[in-house]
């Protein structure tokens, strides 16, 4: 008989948001009349940006004709999509990167789980605390991990909490570790980091050989002076750290997919026998033998996001969800409710009242008002007693979910 890899038996109850799923379909079958809004997953939900829809009509009628007709793309991306990326997202803002350190992806939540690919299975791993889940399933699915213990965290894996009582930044590690997963502007707190702070972290990475795993795919939410754009931003940080980016949030990527990692030339890691490796064939190699590339026509709206137009509809577009973010912080403040996050970020992060568990409020806002969040624990230990709301809805669902906040919260 086959055998099973083993580490998957080690995930806990399920993954967080089927198990959301799970527990709304539940509750619409016993309440089919229920309107339910949902402001849990980060899933986007108005339309792609006209300039985008126009590029990706034009592929297809590409695709149409012998002459223009494209199969097998390059495994990394066109190289029209790299040289634009590295252009307008980094090199425009005075951040050396070249095109060839753009590896175009069907998504961050697969990249960051895939990088593990090119990592041994002996390095120490950091992750803040509560965490995207992604950070820490696949680590458990690789083997890099023990046993969970009875708060859900992992033996091997070095936890950093980030809550209230230290404004949500992490303290450096204390002992050595190997990678580290940072995510910011983040989720799921949607708070962020200044330059200071995460100059700090690169420190600390070129101090002890580390590799800082930087998860940017909220990057285009920042609005306040003075917050970093990109690790990449820091001195130092091309030789320390990874840097994860997604068309999903910003241009409406979630459903067509498309997304990017830059690995810089000069990264490296060691083998077993203590030789330094460049990170960035290895990484070239695992695409080219485990990925076949995202599709032409993906590639080309993806494009379109750098054009003028694109720009453009684009900076309307995450406009109008963080003001669906802004409507829901002040409803929910307005109801003497702590919250934080939502102003460089499409997530407001919430403490809930009455000393509540995350799974207790949850189940509270569903059945007195018929919306769905996401609860805190679900994203770690430290995210016990607290709460995570999505901005990506319409305006009208959003509006209406305020107004049911009085009623659930009464």
């Amino acid at each position: 008989m086959a055998r099973v890899n083993d580490h998957y038996l080690k995930l806990q109850a399920g993954y967080l948001f089927p198990e959301i799923g799970r527990r709304v379909k539940a509750f619409q079958e016993a309440n089919p009349a229920a309107d339910v809004i949902k402001l849990g997953i980060g899933d986007v939900t108005e339309p792609l940006p006209p300039a985008i829809v126009e590029a990706m009509h034009e592929a297809v009628d590409e695709m149409a004709t012998r002459s223009s007709f494209r199969g097998y793309g390059p495994e990394q991306g066109y190289d029209f999509l790299r040289a634009a990326i590295a252009q307008t997202d980094y090199r425009d803002r005075g951040i050396d990167v070249a095109d060839d350190e753009i590896f175009v992806s069907d998504g961050s939540k697969c990249d960051t789980g895939n990088i593990l690919d090119v990592f041994g299975s002996g390095n120490v791993t950091a992750i803040t605390d509560p965490v995207y889940p992604v950070y820490v399933d696949t680590n458990v699915m690789a083997g890099h991990t023990g046993p969970a213990d009875d708060s859900g965290r992992y033996e091997g894996l070095v936890y950093l909490p980030v809550t209230a009582e230290n404004e949500f930044k992490p303290a450096l590690p204390r002992e050595h570790v190997d990678l580290v997963y940072l995510c910011y502007p983040n989720n799921p707190t949607g708070t962020v980091i200044t330059k200071d702070a995460l100059a700090t972290w690169v420190a600390y990475a070129q101090e002890h050989g580390s590799i800082i795993l930087y998860d940017a795919a909220y990057e285009a939410y920042i609005t306040e002076e003075g917050i970093p754009h990109s690790i990449f931003e820091i001195p130092g940080a091309r030789e320390v750290a990874i840097e994860f980016r997604s068309f999903s949030k910003n241009a409406g990527f979630t459903g067509t997919r498309c997304a990017f990692t830059v690995v810089p030339k000069e990264l490296k890691g060691k083998t077993a026998d203590g030789t330094e490796q460049a990170i960035h064939p290895l990484w070239n190699r695992r695409q080219s033998t485990k990925f076949n590339g995202v599709s032409y026509v993906v590639q080309k709206g993806a494009a379109a996001a750098y054009s003028d137009d694109g720009k453009e509809q684009i900076r309307r577009l995450v406009e109008f969800y963080l003001e669906n973010a802004r409507l829901v912080r002040e409803g929910l403040e307005s109801q003497g409710v702590t919250v934080y996050g939502g102003v460089n970020a499409p997530y407001v992060w919430l403490k809930t009242p009455g000393n509540a568990t995350s799974w207790d409020f949850f189940d509270q806002l569903l059945d007195r008002g018929h919306l769905v969040g996401t609860p805190g624990s679900g994203f770690g230990a430290s995210g016990e007693g607290y709460f995570r709301l999505s901005a990506f809805n319409s305006r009208d669902n959003v509006e209406q979910a305020v107004e049911r906040f009085r009623k659930a919260l009464g």
